[in-house]
């Protein structure tokens, strides 16, 4: 993992980070919004301590641990991923009310454009205020965007002190059996 300064990581908020999408997948993850570190690499979850890429190995998404840079090889296995607001922050908190529910609307153009069958949103915060489902939990939702059925997960970052690996390869895993992959 390359080191940078943090006027590097800085300067990295203006970055966008292109999704990693192609049509008919079988589950979209979807972050909230790129932080730093994966606006300065170009790699998702690439933040040192986030969780994401342990957990879709140990729910049994990939055969084996991959790191950030091998991104592009989740299309082989029928994955992807995209996020619900494309501004890069140091923290979550840093993004509007607005910014979530316009990132909510270009998220289901994308989801009907590319047509997953699960769209999987990493962070049932940002879930809530995408797409004003303020009694959202965990798990499958009853909402579908056209034919894709919506899963949220628990926030793979380190700050969710609230989920461990173990526990949210679980979520990871229910999903995983129930999109047949």
């Amino acid at each position: 993992m390359p080191r940078f300064t943090q006027a590097e990581l800085e300067a990295a908020r203006d970055r966008l980070v292109p999704d990693v999408v192609a049509d008919g997948l079988g589950v979209l993850f979807c972050g909230i919004n790129p932080g730093l570190m994966t606006a300065a690499t170009g790699h998702h979850f690439a933040r040192p301590g986030n969780r994401f890429w342990p957990v879709l190995h140990l729910s049994g998404f990939t055969p084996r641990l991959m790191k950030p840079s091998e991104q592009s090889e989740l299309l082989s296995y029928g994955l992807g991923i995209t996020n619900v607001v494309a501004r890069a922050t140091a923290r979550a908190d840093e993004l509007s009310a607005e910014e979530y529910r316009e990132g909510g609307r270009q998220l289901v153009l994308r989801v009907e454009r590319f047509e997953p069958r699960w769209l999987a949103v990493v962070g049932v915060t940002a879930y809530r205020a995408a797409f004003g489902e303020r009694k959202a939990q965990v798990g499958p939702q009853e909402r579908t965007f056209g034919r894709t059925r919506v899963w949220v997960l628990p926030n793979p970052s380190g700050l969710n002190a609230h989920w461990t690996a173990a526990t949210m390869a679980e979520e990871f895993a229910r999903l995983r059996v129930t999109a047949g992959l």
